[in-house]
């Protein structure tokens, strides 16, 4: 793994059995982690489960952030509103790895009602170890600073 911090876990009442999932393979990998929630399937608001975990990756307590919702949509959106969030909503391998290398995300959010829980743990390994290439990309990068800084 890239990130040299745990990882900040966070779900909503529809992404919690994959969190539970994503939880227990990486667990098995040896990979430290933080789980903000929820503990059960009772219907809760995704905000509420996005902030914890990326406040924790933003004031550096956390490396990187998993965070599971339904759809991985809307706490996706959630999370993009914290200042300092690069996050991304993604059910591709592709889109998991290359928001990696020219996005530089620290937010992984997913669907439990669009990922399965093999892909789930697939895209987290892909996300958890592919670095930002820099370059040219951290031109982008800066720019969206920039917007968030406005």
């Amino acid at each position: 793994m890239i990130f040299e911090k745990p990882v900040a876990l966070g779900a909503d009442h529809g992404g919690y059995a994959l969190k539970e999932e994503i939880k227990q393979h990486l667990a098995a990998q040896g990979i430290p982690y933080r789980d903000f929630g929820t503990d059960s399937t009772a219907s809760c608001d995704y905000p509420d489960y996005a902030l914890p975990p990326c406040d924790a990756v933003v004031n550096g307590e956390c490396g990187a952030a998993i965070l599971c919702c339904g759809t991985g949509v809307g706490i996706s959106i959630a999370a993009n509103k914290v200042k300092g969030i690069r996050a991304c909503c993604c059910s591709d391998a592709f889109s998991a790895e290359y928001t990696r290398r020219h996005n530089n995300a620290n937010a992984l959010c997913m669907g439990g009602r669009v990922v399965g829980p093999g892909l789930a743990c697939t895209l987290a390994d892909l996300f958890l170890n592919t670095p930002f290439e820099g370059g040219r990309h951290q031109l982008r990068i800066d720019k969206i600073t920039a917007i968030e800084n406005r």
